[in-house]
């Protein structure tokens, strides 16, 4: 029997086809059960991944409870501004499940196995997916806990930004045509930090203008890439892929920063995606000194190119600035050698500011 049988709409049966559209984070059994579970008792449940895009069959103990399911969830979103819920009645009478696992789960049998036997798991888009919340130990972890998939989507107003697709899963970022005179792990981290978590950077010792840099999760790899090709820096024009490697082993050659406080998605998550952008001429700087100068800021900038204007403010009571450079390649050089140094005792911090002028 074909499981992935197309729905037969509005007929009311006991099994569901849900199909889920604007899909930005991987979606498990897990995550359905809980959505689908408070309409009724949930005895099966099967996902695959099909044309129309990804979809599950949800099987109920009763017609009741897939009818109160329907009604409640059409078109709804599981979580904000995306994975919104496409459901139907299914033809089906009886879902056929083989295995416990995050593709399919029969919830009156906890007896099954996760896999055939002998067979290694195949990546489905439960355990392969985009948005991973990473752990202190550099783990991914299964799927998004809500409070950070709904931060992602608020920042970016429910629609992602041009260009992004949300569906990746490589988190590993190859960056080429580096000045290997004048880059280093941390300056790489000052950058690429600003899309993203970095778990760890490795220079290629046999392609000095290479660099492996591997991100918290695919989604902000792909931020990463989308906003960094191409940019300026250290008189070199940047190439940013998407490595073949899934992830840089550690070792001796590897610089870690999984564990760094520096990593700025730790806190306002949703504050820094929305200041996600390609470099700019204008940099903005926080966690400044209360009593600190505009004269203080420029020495501590002017070396990495030509400032054409700065403002210094308050916000919510603390001192914060920005700075305009003459070119973007030389705001960038700030950004990437001043970005966590010391100025005036505090530790600062710098990202790329999109106002057009001060």
């Amino acid at each position: 029997m074909d499981q992935n049988t197309q729905g037969r709409g509005d007929e009311p049966n006991r099994i569901l086809l849900v199909t889920i559209h604007h899909m930005l984070y991987p979606i498990t059994v897990d995550v359905l059960h809980q959505v689908f579970s408070p309409h009724g008792f949930v005895e099966k449940m099967v996902t695959f991944q099909k044309s129309a895009g990804f979809q599950a069959l949800i099987q109920y103990q009763s017609r009741q409870g897939a009818v109160a399911a329907r009604t409640t969830l059409q078109g709804r979103n599981i979580y904000d501004g995306c994975c919104q819920l496409d459901i139907q009645f299914s033809n089906l009478d009886e879902l056929q499940v083989n295995y416990n696992n995050e593709r399919s789960r029969d919830f009156t049998n906890p007896n099954l196995p996760t896999e055939q036997k002998g067979r290694p798991s195949q990546p489905g888009y439960g355990d392969a997916g985009g948005m991973y919340a990473l752990q202190a130990t550099g783990r991914a972890v299964g799927f998004p806990q809500m409070a950070n998939a709904a931060a992602i989507a608020a920042a970016f107003g429910g629609g992602l930004p041009p260009g992004i697709s949300g569906t990746n899963d490589r988190c590993t970022v190859l960056v080429s045509n580096l000045n290997p005179d004048r880059v280093d792990e941390d300056k790489l981290f000052n950058l690429f930090s600003i899309y993203g978590n970095i778990v760890r950077i490795k220079l290629l010792r046999n392609k000095p203008d290479h660099a492996l840099i591997q991100m918290g999760d695919g989604f902000q790899a792909e931020l990463a890439v989308h906003f960094l090709k191409g940019a300026m820096l250290f008189g070199k024009r940047l190439e940013v892929n998407f490595s073949k490697h899934p992830n840089i082993t550690q070792g001796a050659e590897t610089h870690e920063y999984i564990n760094s406080n520096l990593n700025r998605f730790n806190r306002n998550a949703a504050k820094n995606y929305r200041y996600c952008c390609s470099p700019t001429k204008m940099i903005h700087l926080s966690t400044l000194p209360q009593d600190i100068t505009e004269e203080e800021i420029v020495s501590h900038l002017e070396e990495h190119g030509t400032i054409v204007n700065t403002k210094l403010f308050e916000m919510n009571g603390k001192k914060q600035a920005l700075v305009l450079f003459e070119t973007e390649e030389q705001a960038t050089e700030a950004l990437v050698c001043k970005h966590a140094t010391s100025l005036a005792g505090s530790i600062i911090r710098i990202s790329f500011s999109q106002l057009q002028a001060i």
